[in-house]
């Protein structure tokens, strides 16, 4: 089968960039996939697991020649790179990213695209608490969902072609407006985010409980907080500084049903909670039945083995 693409230029070699480069190679999706990361480091630690057949720490090289070139940066990064890859575009390429928020990027890296390139943002809802290059592996993006948020006038070739890629990426593709977007995922991942960040926090500030015992005693409730609120910071804190808007709108709402709880509890409304939980538990058992998640035990994850005696 003849590739998608000639050239893959991935801009961010992370959890996010890596994963694209294995999921490529493992479709035979492009010839060929360079990679560029601003420190020697990350392009060192890039070279040793070796997903990408060129790497290189200036722009140039990177997306010279290449079909389809993907932003895999934190968010707030986009409008300079893309001003700075724009003279080394080539006509008839497709420049998409990879950011959660799509309005901030439309508008920030949207004005220096060329005309005869395509700009077709995209979002992959699919991610671990882990980052780096040696954090990617193929099938993060298996039956997990794309977003594709095409401004008005995209050309509809180029939609199709990004659609077949993240297809053949393993993923499911939706295609909506870039501000709903923001807004649905305002409340499914950004808020939550915010609020593992936030009882994460709290618990490590509290003074009459020391961290040894925040760590020590951990239920699985506040553990899950804690994988989530070990996400990369500087991603997400652009996240948050780029789609304000959507999120203090989801605050709002959510503080709003948060004083309802503190209501019901404060009154003893024992039906307003189990009602409440009955609605939560239903939402739990639709993912499930989505496939966006397992019902295995301990959500299909692998309890640690058991230390034997000395």
């Amino acid at each position: 089968m003849a590739a998608m693409f000639e050239k893959v230029a991935l801009i961010g070699v992370g959890l996010i960039g890596s994963s694209m480069a294995h999921a490529i190679k493992r479709g035979k999706l492009a010839s060929h996939v360079s990679g560029y990361a601003r420190r020697a480091e990350t392009l060192e630690k890039a070279r040793k697991v070796g997903f990408a057949d060129s790497l290189y720490d200036t722009l140039e090289p990177v997306v010279k020649d290449a079909d389809l070139v993907v932003l895999a940066t934190p968010v707030g990064t986009y409008g300079e790179l893309a001003k700075d890859i724009a003279p080394y575009l080539k006509k008839g390429a497709i420049v998409s990213d990879v950011g959660s928020v799509k309005s901030a990027v439309i508008r920030d890296a949207g004005p220096h695209i060329p005309a005869g390139v395509h700009f077709v943002p995209a979002h992959p809802i699919a991610g671990t608490e882990q980052s780096g290059p040696e954090a990617g592996f193929a099938e993060l993006f298996d039956g997990r969902w794309c977003i594709l948020t095409p401004p008005a006038g995209t050309d509809a070739a180029a939609i199709e072609k990004l659609k077949s890629f993240w297809q053949a990426l393993g993923s499911q593709v939706d295609v909506m407006d870039a501000h709903h977007h923001d807004l649905v995922l305002a409340i499914t991942s950004h808020v939550p985010h915010l609020i593992a960040y936030n009882i994460v926090g709290t618990a490590a500030d509290l003074e009459t409980v020391t961290q040894s015992e925040v760590i020590k005693y951990s239920a699985g409730g506040f553990r899950d907080f804690t994988r989530i609120a070990a996400s990369d910071p500087t991603m997400w804190r652009d996240v948050f500084l780029n789609n304000r808007e959507a999120v203090l709108e989801m605050l709002t709402r959510f503080n709003e049903d948060l004083s309802a709880l503190q209501r019901a509890i404060r009154w003893g409304d024992g039906d307003a909670l189990f009602n409440l939980f009955t609605r939560t538990r239903a939402i739990r058992r639709s993912i499930i039945s989505a496939g966006q998640d397992s019902a295995a035990p301990n959500f299909g994850r692998i309890p640690p083995k058991p230390e034997k005696n000395q």
